[in-house]
């Protein structure tokens, strides 16, 4: 399928989130995406405790250390998969990964209602510093890991930036994609006040933007030009308490043509527009 017909079909969906456009979005890419080597993938490895404290590991071919990128999957903080075998998605991203030279971890983490925040930012945490800590094992460059987030994954991944804890100094950059930044404006889905609490009336003090803005962490933000119009909303709260704060507004990529499903299910196919912008970001530092 070429660029054309593909954003042609994503276009025909609209915006609206609904499960159709879920399942036509999937039925679109999963025949794109690439497949990873398997002899270079290692599935289910334990970082902590818990279950759902797993990662499937994706590494380049060579012996030299190389980058990694940690990626953190979507779900509305309440379900979603790092990728099982065979499976497109986020096969896609660890397989894009190796072709690129780099190495990438797909992660699983706690879910609400079982828990709720922080837990999401203790599972990054605890992942990134089980890789830091075997990064020779691995063959990962200690210096060199980047965490990544979709959605409520991007929102995580926020939280970290903001309040790394033990994590500070150990991450080299953040990408986060059609994230949740500002709690204050969030809406109450059937999903996040599974997470964040229902009987809460004021969720900001949970919110990750002012930490993101007191950071120096290089960060990549991502929206979808098909997104949700509350994943605008939050792309516009972050922008102008950007500016606001700095001066200047975030780096800040709008993908043209894409849903907030295909923004991160389209990394290694032929239609990928983000990957080549997250690999410059990668080899940026």
């Amino acid at each position: 399928m070429d660029r054309r017909t593909f954003h042609a079909e994503l276009r025909a969906m609209g915006s609206e989130f609904t499960m159709e456009l879920i399942e036509r979005t999937n039925a679109l890419l999963a025949p794109l995406v690439p497949a990873p080597d398997e002899s270079g993938t290692t599935r289910d490895i334990a970082y902590g405790p818990h279950e759902r404290h797993r990662f499937n590991l994706f590494r380049p071919a060579g012996s030299e250390p190389a980058p990694c990128l940690i990626f953190v999957h979507d779900g509305g903080f309440v379900m979603g998969d790092k990728g099982a075998p065979g499976a497109p998605f986020y096969n896609n991203i660890g397989a894009w990964a190796q072709q690129q030279g780099f190495a990438c971890a797909t992660m699983n983490y706690r879910l609400a209602p079982e828990v709720r925040w922080p837990a999401g930012r203790d599972d990054v945490i605890a992942m990134l510093l089980h890789l830091a800590s075997h990064a020779a094992e691995y063959r990962i460059d200690p210096e060199r890991i980047f965490l990544m987030g979709h959605s409520a994954g991007a929102t995580h991944v926020a939280d970290v930036v903001a309040a790394p804890s033990g994590a500070a100094g150990k991450f080299a950059g953040a990408i986060m994609s059609s994230g949740f930044y500002d709690l204050s404006i969030a809406l109450r889905d059937p999903f996040k006040p599974q997470y964040y609490g229902a009987e809460l009336e004021d969720w900001s003090p949970m919110s990750p933007l002012p930490g993101l803005l007191a950071s120096r962490a290089p960060c990549l933000f991502a929206l979808c030009e098909l997104d949700m119009a509350e994943c605008h909303d939050q792309a516009k709260a972050l922008a102008d308490a950007w500016y606001a704060a700095r001066g200047q507004i975030p780096v800040l990529h709008v993908q043209s043509g894409h849903n907030h499903i295909s923004g991160a299910r389209q990394i290694g196919s032929p239609v990928d527009s983000f990957g080549p912008l997250i690999a410059s970001f990668i080899r940026a530092f």
